[in-house]
């Protein structure tokens, strides 16, 4: 595998970062209309770039962002924080437990459940009253300076549709039922693009649990 450089993890997670953040200010201040197609798919959009911030704060949680622990600890921080008022300290325990006990009754991201009923666990694991108090308060300030529309359709609207994207593509799929392999996890058949698109090639999810060193952006790489 090519070396690549100790400054990339961090330009890719600055990127990520920055997208959001760009896409966001103009669409808070977008005098959109209903009409135009545009809006659904800069939704869409940035629904991918929310959960775009999250595997960002996953990459920092197995360290691959930064070989500096404070630096890589920031930016865990900084994205997981703005992608909806998580702690990053709870998140990287239940994560890290995730790995440890992966498809066993400590497993916090695993249900023997259909999927409404495995979603709803999932968040109710991850979702905390402090966070939810911290997310009322940021979205009274927005709507001084922002339309109230467009906090609801660019800012509330995509950050829950990436939970669905982050949960389905990057939990539901790859460890619903039994696998032959002692990560019990399934993997997307080689499509990079739809890998990509679909949960930032999470959907390599055996490879990811066989190499959790590799970031997201290099994850591709281990798919012959």
């Amino acid at each position: 595998m090519k070396k690549t450089s100790k400054h990339t993890g961090i330009l890719v997670a600055a990127a990520v970062i920055s997208c959001w953040f760009a896409l966001l200010c103009f669409l808070l201040q977008w005098g959109f209309s209903w009409s135009n197609p545009c809006v659904y798919l800069l939704v869409l959009l940035q629904m991918h770039l929310f959960t775009g911030l999250f595997i960002t704060a996953h990459d920092a949680m197995h360290s691959t962002i930064s070989s500096d622990k404070k630096m890589n600890n920031l930016i865990g921080y900084l994205a997981v924080f703005l992608y909806a008022g998580f702690f990053y300290n709870r998140l990287y325990a239940k994560h890290h437990q995730h790995h440890r006990h992966v498809h066993t009754v400590d497993d916090p991201d695993y249900a023997d459940k259909g999927f409404w009923k495995w979603y709803l666990r999932f968040m109710l694991n991850y979702v905390t009253i402090t966070q939810l108090i911290i997310m009322a308060i940021a979205y009274n300030l927005l709507k001084i300076w922002f339309p109230e529309q467009n906090l609801l359709l660019f800012w509330v609207l995509p950050s829950l549709l990436s939970t669905f994207q982050l949960f389905y593509f990057g939990t539901y799929l790859p460890h619903k039922g039994e696998h032959d392999n002692e990560y019990q996890s399934a993997t997307l058949k080689k499509n990079h693009f739809l890998a990509f698109i679909s949960c930032y090639f999470f959907g390599y999810h055996l490879e990811h649990h066989q190499k959790p060193y590799l970031p997201w952006w290099q994850l591709y790489k281990t798919k012959s």
